[in-house]
């Protein structure tokens, strides 16, 4: 018996001797740079420096972040996509959520070990599309035997796309009057490693492992390699029983490593593909190259390729991947979520997104904090707030998602804390949208695919389940990020009573001077009210919506047509025939008109209260 307790303290030791501390200390700040070779912008910068830097550690290693936000007139936070972050919710980044946001001048620790996780991830803010603007990075975690196949080395593949404005200038012109339809503004360029035309130089009969991560905000991307089949071997730091294809498609926040083997023949070279997924664009303007092409080198003395065209996308369905570990299907869900999401406009004529009607407007104290400090209310949904889709799961029950696309988009949904499963994702269709039918619908996969982000097709639906294990406060939102600063985001508050008991859940000490130096509140409701958890007087809460009677169109036209002809009668009144650009904007200006006002439907409208949705979404 001694002896069998000695050879597990050895274990232990052995374990505890093994991890390290990786400890880093980023300030963010703005700089030039030039990432597509076409332009040159400001980029937010690590340390003076771009891009952020690329982390490797262990299974088991501890991560200490001091984030010093070097900005001056934004708040900032860190997000650690895919990480469980099991008993250190604080760590998971969305401001607001899990932690207040962190005020210029100011630093957060971000402190937790990574037990629980293996394979390809990522980090990025989760403020106001900074992460668009450069404040991101990859992160492998490493263990030995941890892929259950040969290969000889390992590259990192980091996709996005690029704008030629910065996302502060983007988001004035998205979240708009002047942009009733909600269209996306369309990025420049698709980029690589932070960078275009890349030139990878491989070895001849050579194995690679490929971990390639979408770290962009907006497009899903094809890839492929020409006359190379990918095998497809991880997604979201799930790997899986091997699956080759010759391109994958893969939305913003996906991950997939592949195992590529090398010819023999090194007499020419080959080029690496992307694709914007161009049906993802409201236009596609003329100059708008789709296809972006890099290097493949064998042999560097001869000619680089020129673009690969293929006849069709015929790209791998990620549904059928089947995890390595077979984890079978779970059981029948103890607590079915239901959301429907639309793209609406709300009364000051701003194109906002929905789950179930609800636009996600930001609470007055962080989600999180609320849980840690209403004690038995915690469990009360109601203390959350009637404006971010609070859900309260119990310890350990098996939880189903329905997702009901009402929009004509595809939409990439990520979820934090967790893996889930894949139980159905329905075709597309474009005629009507379709709901899932709980009794008519496809078998259940005996094996289901398990991943954090998973799109659904336009007008389509799919349906996800997996087990509440793991207490803390989580978001599941679109991970487009303009639809995030929509407000495309519900919050799933997880066993809280094993939150409030968990020491390494407690608010720590540099986390409360950070919400005192922003000013926010760390105990209270989300109306910040403290005493009477359930009494909710001065919450943030969306706009009020379109009146009955009025189509999306119609109200619209209406706005359009009122605001066209009174401005435009102020104008000739004030200017004659100048010949003045975006004259009615100058008209606004000037006359210190306040649009929202000129918009509200009626007197009773509560500025207010009704505070604007997208400015609670940004945190900042």
């Amino acid at each position: 018996m001694y002896a069998v307790l000695l050879l597990g303290l050895m274990a232990t030791l052995r374990v505890a001797l093994a991890t390290t501390t990786h400890t880093f200390n980023w300030t963010t700040g703005w700089g030039m740079y030039n990432v597509d070779g076409v332009k040159d912008r400001e980029v937010i910068t690590c340390n003076g420096e771009f891009p952020w830097p690329d982390i490797k550690v262990n299974r088991g290693d501890r991560i200490v972040v001091y984030l010093n936000n070097g900005f001056t007139n934004a708040n900032t936070s860190l997000h650690f996509h895919g990480l469980f972050q099991n008993g250190t919710s604080q760590m998971d980044g969305p401001p607001l959520v899990s932690q207040c946001p962190i005020a210029p001048n100011d630093t957060f620790i971000y402190n937790f070990t990574v037990p629980d996780n293996v394979g390809s991830y990522w980090y990025h803010s989760h403020v106001s599309g900074q992460y668009q603007d450069g404040m991101r990075g990859t992160l492998i975690i490493e263990e030995e035997g941890a892929v259950p196949y040969d290969y000889d080395e390992e590259v990192v593949v980091q996709l996005s796309e690029w704008y030629h404005d910065t996302t502060d200038v983007l988001i004035n012109s998205f979240m708009n009057l002047y942009n009733p339809t909600g269209a996306e503004p369309i990025p420049q360029n698709l980029i690589i490693n932070n960078t275009m035309n890349l030139t990878w130089n491989v070895e001849p009969d050579t194995t690679y492992l490929l971990r390639i991560i979408n770290t962009g905000g907006f497009v899903s991307q094809y890839f492929w390699i020409e006359d190379h089949d990918l095998t497809v071997v991880e997604v979201d730091g799930v790997y899986t029983e091997q699956n080759t294809t010759d391109m994958l498609y893969i939305t913003v926040a996906q991950r997939y490593s592949v195992l590529i083997h090398t010819k023999n023949d090194t007499s020419r070279n080959y080029a690496i593909m992307q694709k914007f997924d161009d049906t993802m664009l409201d236009v596609v303007p003329s100059d708008l190259q789709l296809n972006a092409t890099s290097y493949m080198v064998y042999n560097s003395t001869t000619s680089l390729p020129s673009e690969n065209y293929v006849d069709e996308l015929d790209f791998l369905d990620d549904f059928y991947l089947v995890p390595y570990n077979k984890t079978e299907l779970f059981d029948e869900p103890d607590y079915t979520i239901t959301v429907d999401v639309a793209m609406d406009n709300l009364i000051n004529g701003v194109n906002y997104a929905f789950f179930n009607n609800i636009t996600y407007t930001t609470p007055k104290v962080p989600t999180l904090l609320t849980a840690l400090s209403a004690g038995k209310n915690a469990t009360d949904a109601t203390v959350y707030g009637s404006n971010i889709n609070a859900f309260v799961l119990e310890k350990d029950e098996v939880v189903e998602i329905v997702l009901n696309n009402l929009d004509s988009g595809t939409h990439p949904f990520h979820l934090h804390g967790h893996i889930f499963q894949v139980l159905v994702r329905d075709v597309e269709y474009d005629d009507t949208t379709h709901a899932f039918n709980a009794d008519n619908h496809t078998a259940f996969p005996e094996y289901p695919m398990m991943r954090d982000t998973l799109y659904v097709r336009p007008q389509s639906n799919f349906v996800i389940r997996f087990k509440a294990d793991n207490p803390g406060v989580w978001m599941f939102h679109c991970h487009i990020e303009w639809h995030l600063i929509q407000g495309l985001a519900l919050i799933l508050i997880e066993d809280p009573a094993s939150i409030q008991s968990t020491a390494s859940q407690q608010i720590t000490e540099n986390h409360k001077s950070v919400c005192k130096n922003v000013g926010v509140p760390y105990e209270g409701n989300a109306a910040a009210n403290a005493t009477d958890y359930l009494d909710l007087t001065g919450e943030n809460i969306q706009l009020k919506t379109i009146p009955t009677g009025f189509t999306k169109k119609g109200i619209i036209a209406m706005v359009f047509s009122c605001l066209a002809g009174v401005l435009g009668l102020i104008s000739i009144a004030l200017y004659g025939l100048m010949d003045m650009e975006h004259v009615e904007e100058k008209v606004i200006e000037e006359l210190h008109l306040d649009v929202d006002k000129v918009l509200a439907a009626d007197d009773g409208t509560d500025e207010g209260a009704n505070s604007s949705a997208a400015e609670k979404v940004s945190s900042d």
